[in-house]
């Protein structure tokens, strides 16, 4: 990026006349967002009054929707006017925990290592939503941008994705027709086209209790969820059998795992209790309800016939997460964008994790997947980002601010 197209994007009156100026601010900006503790556990209103008093400096406004607990929210920010078109810049501000990791740095502190990054959530991904602040530097007054550009932080991203589809409905309801939604997660500024969907569920099994020598007077809750969960294996090893070689997924089939079981209270005592969890990953042309339909089917089976014998016996599936697969001509004016804004036009990508991007396109939003960071680097210790990725990132909004002009 040269310095005569960061000039053209550069609001009257500021001193920042290059991309070198614009990476310095977003480096800033990304040490103060790391300092706020946002592990998902925790409240994100402090990072959120943050980014609404920037936001109000650069004539930004915005709105909070917050959760029925008023403990967390997600933030919508628009720079320009209120007219149709523009585009959403979409970034998640919790971030996983570092309990029990070996941090050799204080997480919640930026710290430059030679070129490197280091803090939790440089890569996943505070570096984008710092990107996208230190663009309000590019952004003149509203009467001065064709287009808005919108700024949508959501919460509860990394357990399940359960904040962002409020602030989607809001956008629909509310923002005159959007052009495009750039969701900012760790793609080494590559553009991503394509990811699988997830769903969890958890299944708790009640049996009844008795001596392990009288299994004829008991139930072992235990013995009922192995055979569910060999049910479920019994799946995953069939998807597994099943390759797709056109398919761009890496592994190329739906995933299937048991993520957590727990039961029993005694190895004499037939358990009355039995706990497992579970999560199936599909690419965009699968139906989850489909795959699992033998699973569920194998549940009212056992259900029947345990409750036959122990009316107070039985078995809950709660689904727990539910985000949908990406993927589709719906999204190419989104993929075209971003192609156009990086230079990348190598072949399709997909990604084998999940992101709020699904809900986006389920929504009819036109979306790509494109930010700074490696997805090698989040949620690991010592999580660092290359600061060649915030220059990257910074013409790439740069590039954004002048499309919108």
């Amino acid at each position: 990026m040269t310095a005569a197209i960061a000039e053209q994007c550069m609001p009257r009156g500021s001193t920042l006349r290059d991309i070198s100026d614009l990476t310095t601010h977003a480096i800033s900006i990304l040490a103060d967002l790391v300092a706020f503790d946002t592990t998902s556990r925790n409240s994100n209103l402090e990072l959120l009054q943050y980014v609404e008093t920037f936001s109000r400096s650069h004539g930004g406004e915005f709105r909070r929707i917050p959760d029925q607990e008023r403990a967390k929210a997600n933030l919508l920010v628009r720079f320009g006017p209120a007219s149709d078109g523009g585009v959403v810049l979409s970034g998640h501000t919790d971030v996983v925990p570092v309990d029990g990791q070996n941090w050799h740095t204080d997480p919640f502190l930026l710290t430059e290592l030679g070129e490197k990054l280091v803090g939790r959530g440089t890569s996943d991904m505070k570096s984008f939503i710092a990107c996208g602040l230190a663009a309000a530097k590019c952004l003149a007054v509203a009467g001065n941008l064709k287009s808005p550009l919108y700024l949508a932080l959501s919460y509860d991203e990394e357990v399940g994705c359960l904040g962002a589809p409020g602030m989607i409905e809001v956008i629909r309801n509310e923002c005159r027709q959007i052009d495009a939604v750039i969701v900012g997660e760790p793609t080494s500024m590559k553009v991503v086209s394509a990811h699988k969907g997830i769903v969890c569920y958890k299944v708790h099994v009640t049996g009844h209790e008795a001596h392990s020598s009288l299994t004829h007077l008991g139930l072992s809750a235990n013995n009922v969820a192995v055979r569910l969960m060999n049910r479920l294996l019994a799946i995953a090893d069939e998807l597994a059998s099943v390759v797709d070689d056109a398919s761009p997924f890496e592994p190329k089939h739906a995933t299937l795992t048991i993520g957590q079981m727990a039961g029993g209270t005694a190895i004499n005592i037939l358990a009355r209790s039995c706990e497992f969890s579970f999560d199936l990953r599909c690419r965009p042309d699968e139906d989850p309800s489909a795959i699992l339909k033998p699973f569920f089917d194998e549940v009212e089976r056992v259900t029947r016939e345990i409750q036959a014998r122990f009316p107070d016996a039985g078995v809950q599936a709660v689904r727990i997460v539910a985000v949908p697969a990406f993927g589709g001509a719906i999204n190419q004016p989104a993929i075209a964008l971003a192609r156009a804004l990086t230079g990348d036009n190598s072949a399709d990508r997909a990604v084998p994790y999940s992101s709020e991007a699904g809900q986006f396109q389920s929504l009819s939003f036109p979306t790509v997947i494109c930010g700074p960071g490696s997805i090698e680097q989040a949620h690991q210790p010592n999580e660092f980002i290359d600061k060649d990725q915030i220059r990257l990132c910074m013409a790439f909004m740069a590039k954004l601010v002048e499309r919108l002009r």
